[in-house]
């Protein structure tokens, strides 16, 4: 159901000053087995078998070549059962990527259809309802903002945000959601991360990555980047939109919005002449808190925030175009 613009600033401002919970989809796996601590110590860029049992961690599941595969969260429930979940559409991959190595390895991996309810805002504590036994409760600390996520098998009737969260918690839609993620930087498989992905520019490595775990796959380029001081050709930038610089785009709604995969250009080409593309929209929203519409893009290293940048786009057969900001990440501290 689309969200008028009252209900969006509602549901932002719970999320960013309140409490507020919304029903997210993520693909969820099990691992288990003698094997499955010790396995996934080498197929995760985490330490895994560091987690306490209760304990949990995002991580990244890298290629051999060390660029992304996938962004996911480990969590351990005990000494040797592990729950992965990732971004919706992202579970295949997941599966297949461990599998992938799972030779003469005692560790079963088996699809949950599992569900999530995302609780966001400084008064999050205490906001869970009746939750049962089985469904676990994960602290998350994105920048600017914390809360924590439900996980665990739906309920029989009803959804899970309903039989799991406070009646008096703001329902909270898409559209709000969409600008708290952009703005803390949250990057999403698929969207911000692809296998062209390196974890340096995707701002993951202090997040996912330990140092002193010992080998796992991929782990050879994130080491040699960290050691040169993490310095990447592309970085994950946040974009701010100038207010009416685009039709349908100012403080009165979030309609007409540039589409994903808009290109992002600066003035100047390789040899000082004309525009020059530096990457693409992936993500974008309209923010109450900000009065404009934000996005994220993976943006050359010539574009050094903050920094004028000009976003373009087709529709309706005509070629549009906003103004925009680049900016460091977070967008809002």
């Amino acid at each position: 159901m689309s969200r008028s613009l009252p209900d969006v600033v509602a549901e932002y401002r719970a999320l960013r000053h309140g409490v507020g919970a919304h029903q997210l989809t993520r693909d969820v796996l099990s691992v288990s087995g003698v094997d499955a601590a010790t396995y996934l110590q080498g197929q995760c860029s985490q330490d895994v078998e560091g987690l306490a049992i209760g304990g949990t961690a995002d991580a990244l599941l890298l290629s051999p070549q060390g660029k992304v595969d996938a962004f996911i969260r480990v969590t351990r429930t005990s000494g040797d059962a592990f729950i992965i979940d990732a971004d919706a559409g992202c579970g295949a991959i997941v599966d297949a990527r461990l599998k992938r190595f799972r030779i003469r390895v005692d560790a079963e991996i088996e699809s949950r259809r599992w569900s999530c309810v995302a609780i966001r805002g400084p008064q999050a504590t205490g906001s869970a309802g009746s939750v049962p036994a089985g469904v676990l409760c994960l602290p998350v600390a994105w920048p600017g903002l914390s809360g924590f996520d439900l996980l665990g098998p739906p309920p029989a009737v009803g959804s899970a945000v309903d039989a799991w969260v406070d009646r008096q918690v703001l329902r909270c839609g898409d559209a709000a959601w969409d600008a708290a993620r952009i703005e803390a930087g949250v990057p999403v498989n698929g969207q911000e991360l692809t296998e062209a992905t390196i974890a340096a520019e995707a701002g993951l490595v202090d997040r996912t990555v330990s140092f002193t775990k010992g080998c796992f796959t991929g782990q050879e380029l994130v080491a040699r980047i960290d050691a040169r001081g993490s310095k990447v050709a592309r970085r994950l930038t946040g974009l701010v939109l100038d207010n009416g610089s685009a039709a349908g785009v100012g403080s009165g709604g979030q309609r007409d919005l540039p589409p994903l995969g808009a290109g992002v250009f600066v003035d100047g080409g390789p040899d000082g002449d004309g525009d020059f593309e530096v990457g693409h929209l992936t993500s974008v929203a309209w923010s109450p808190g900000l009065d404009a519409a934000v996005g994220l893009a993976t943006l050359q290293r010539r574009v050094t925030p903050p920094a004028p940048v000009t976003i373009r786009w087709v529709a309706d057969g005509g070629p549009c175009q906003a103004t925009a900001e680049a900016r460091a990440l977070p967008l809002v501290g």
